[in-house]
């Protein structure tokens, strides 16, 4: 066979597949008929089991590549299936009505809720988010969902990830237990300083105060520095003022460069933290579905069954539609034997049909799934 019918039969070979795969969906619905979905999913478990083994026991050179191809086609087949079945229109009534009500431009003053004091990078974030934010200051992340979920501030603003030392898991572990959605995300670059009082020397430093995130952020710096003892505080406004309250001479935080100048500090280590490329994600939530124009990433909370394939067939549904996760975060729930939520962003507008029907057909299955939000 020559180079020029070789690349003609590759041609004819897709065409072929393409046209079985297209004949298989169809086929399904006629071997599902009458069905339950749980005898369905009982049924091609077996048989997909039963194939994928049989594809082992010959021993073939292309093993290994005939098994991911089918077991991708399989996810698929799921997926498809799956779509075809009633799913719960509510919620896509929930966000036809937000794409209706829902301002032409993201306000510029509001009542916010954020974690801290003033100074603290929540602040810092809100005002970037807000030229005239109103800002409510509370104690812990929890007190800034309850604010908002009462209708006590319109918004919250709240850290989601740090690009150097990962997830702000107290924030995850939170979403659970309230009800709000996410309208819009901010990237703050993140710049440590070490702080004192004016006067103090590094050498006469045995003590610092700061956000747990924040020692995280700055861990090879104090690795290097072993002998000062590390204190976590609420956050690193909460630490540059409790420095500037003290009586001592030989403590010091680590926090932003504004709280220098707040709080009557003076720098004396600059850029401690481990990366100069350190970002951290805020998320602004309110309690009411809001999609702005332009709206272009959505997340998701969800829970999966204890069946094999569980996470594959999920992610299928994504990948058939051409989306981009760009984040999964699993988290245990709390009281339970290895049950995990998973935590999805990705890149969707919700102009789009097929991914309103996909946030239905989710919000639908058994399994406990919310829809957290489009945004800007």
């Amino acid at each position: 066979m020559t180079q020029k019918e070789s690349s003609k039969r590759i041609e004819q070979i897709d065409e072929e597949i393409a046209s079985l795969v297209e004949e298989r969906l169809t086929i399904c619905k006629i071997a599902d008929k009458d069905l339950t979905r749980s005898e369905i999913a009982l049924k091609c478990r077996r048989y997909e089991r039963d194939f994928l083994s049989s594809l082992a026991s010959k021993h073939s050179p292309y093993d290994n590549y005939e098994r991911v191809l089918f077991s991708t086609l399989f996810s698929l087949n799921h997926s498809y299936k799956n779509s075809n079945y009633g799913t719960n229109k509510e919620l896509a009534e929930q966000i036809k009505r937000a794409l209706e009500t829902t301002p032409n431009e993201f306000p510029r003053s509001a009542m916010v809720a954020c974690q801290g004091i003033e100074g603290a990078y929540s602040q810092i974030a809100t005002d970037k988010i807000f030229k005239n934010a109103n800002i409510m200051y509370f104690r812990t992340f929890d007190g800034v969902f309850q604010a908002v979920e009462s209708g006590l501030s319109e918004y919250g603003i709240l850290p989601i990830e740090n690009s150097s030392y990962g997830s702000v898991t107290q924030v995850y572990d939170l979403m659970l237990g309230h009800k709000f959605h996410i309208v819009r995300d901010y990237k703050l670059r993140i710049s440590h300083r070490l702080l004192a009082k004016p006067g103090t020397r590094f050498e006469d430093i045995k003590e610092v105060y700061s956000h747990n995130q924040a020692i995280g952020q700055c861990s090879r710096f104090l690795k290097e520095n072993s002998n000062i003892k590390i204190t976590i505080v609420e956050n690193t406004a909460v630490a540059a003022k409790t420095v500037a309250d003290s009586d001592r001479t030989d403590v010091a935080a680590i926090s932003s460069p504004d709280c220098a100048s707040l709080y009557g500090l003076e720098i004396i280590r600059e850029d401690i933290q481990n990366t100069d490329n350190n970002y951290t994600r805020f998320i602004c939530i309110s309690k009411d579905l809001k999609i702005f124009p332009g709206a272009s990433k959505t997340s998701i909370i969800m829970a999966l069954g204890h069946t094999p394939g569980a996470l594959a067939d999920t992610l299928a549904k994504f990948s058939s539609l051409g989306l981009n996760l760009t984040k999964i975060e699993s988290r245990p729930v709390a009281g339970s034997d290895f049950e995990f939520m998973f935590y999805l962003d990705f890149e969707a507008q919700v102009y789009s049909p097929e991914v309103v029907d996909l946030l239905c057909q989710l919000d639908s299955e058994p399994t406990r799934f919310a829809y957290l939000g489009t945004y800007i």
